[in-house]
């Protein structure tokens, strides 16, 4: 009589599908978990109180300037004096956003005329903006 062989070897999983399983499993619990509401004892919360706020529009100082003139928002000023102007206009502003001067200049303007100018404002507190004109073409359909 023949007798049959047996084997006894051991099957193993393959050790990728161990990873698998574990993001199923991963997955599974958070969706479980998140499922269930949240519970706790009910509050009524107090609305704010709607008041308008006041916004204070503040204009921006501006500096005209030509090859012979300075004028502080279109008043013409002495460039001796200009220095003084601008302490004075900008002493009471705080905030940067308040501090601001637009500077226009005309292109015949001398750069080392435009360079003191802006100086005289920097050494004041001003903060220095540039107002600069695009030209551009329109056409209109006929």
């Amino acid at each position: 009589m023949k007798q049959r062989r047996r084997n006894k070897l051991l099957i193993e999983s393959p050790a990728s599908a161990t990873g698998d399983i574990a993001f199923n499993l991963i997955v599974f619990f958070l969706v479980c978990a998140s499922v269930q509401p949240d519970s706790g004892r009910k509050q009524t919360i107090p609305k704010a109180e709607t008041v308008p706020e006041e916004k204070k529009e503040t204009e921006n100082i501006s500096v005209d300037l030509t090859r012979t003139t300075v004028a502080i928002n279109s008043e013409k000023v002495d460039v001796r004096r200009f220095p003084l102007l601008m302490r004075a206009r900008l002493r009471d502003k705080k905030a940067p956003e308040d501090r601001v001067v637009v500077v226009k200049s005309a292109p015949e303007v001398p750069y080392d005329r435009w360079i003191d100018i802006t100086a005289m404002i920097e050494d004041a507190g001003g903060i220095i903006t540039l107002q600069l004109e695009e030209e551009r073409e329109v056409t209109l359909p006929e």
